[in-house]
């Protein structure tokens, strides 16, 4: 496939929570900030709203189950970027675990990122994509990370991030997340720590930016 000056190119980035899909993500788009081709979409922002529940019941949603994403919506912008229309993008605020009142305007770029626990999950999905990639990290040091991030980054107490790993996050990951590895055109072990399969990733999209054959 030739790509023209319209067309939008679609990467899939899944994995574990933690695994390292946003560090990969951001090292693609530092990497061509020159050309500033790359833009980055996070499943994350399309968590349903739940302004109608109070807080105290937010916190007993199961966030790590396909079914807490608003996914029609994800799907209908997908369609308008791949048409060269801008989307109105939500925002999702973990501090309050709910849609936030900010929205944020996307415009199509040759190269969209879509990275996200289930972008490899749903075949609605799996079908726009153009490159599917997933990052394969042990789960020891994704449970380490995810430690980390929520306690410092998003006000979680130490309690609050095993229990939610224990009951949801592992179960969710071995039901839904581990199973799509085998739809990946990419995997890349270690997140973003692995260099080269990272240069190979930016190779196949600098390739696709040059307007080469992809497929």
């Amino acid at each position: 496939m030739l790509l023209d000056d319209k067309d939008t190119i679609l990467i899939g980035i899944a994995g574990g929570s933690a695994s390292g899909k946003t560090s990969i993500s951001r090292r693609v788009k530092e990497f061509f900030k020159e050309v500033g081709e790359v833009t980055i979409i996070k499943e994350d922002d399309y968590y349903k709203d739940q302004s109608f529940l109070p807080f105290e019941e937010r916190l007993k949603t199961n966030y790590d189950h396909p079914d807490a994403f608003d996914h029609d919506l994800l799907l209908r912008h997908l369609d308008m970027l791949k048409n060269g229309e801008e989307i109105e993008k939500p925002t999702y605020d973990f501090v309050t675990h709910n849609r936030s009142n900010v929205t944020e305007i996307v415009k199509p770029t040759k190269v969209m990122i879509l990275e996200g626990l289930f972008v490899l999950e749903g075949k609605s999905i799996r079908d726009r994509l153009d490159i599917k990639v997933f990052v394969d990290t042990p789960a020891d040091i994704r449970f380490i990370r995810r430690l980390q991030r929520d306690m410092n980054e998003r006000g979680r107490s130490m309690d609050s991030v095993i229990n939610q790993y224990c009951n949801t996050v592992r179960v969710m990951h071995d039901e839904f997340v581990e199973p799509t590895k085998k739809y990946a055109d990419i995997i890349i072990p270690s997140g973003g720590w692995n260099v080269v399969a990272v240069d190979l990733l930016e190779t196949k999209i600098d390739s696709i930016l040059k307007n080469k054959v992809i497929k």
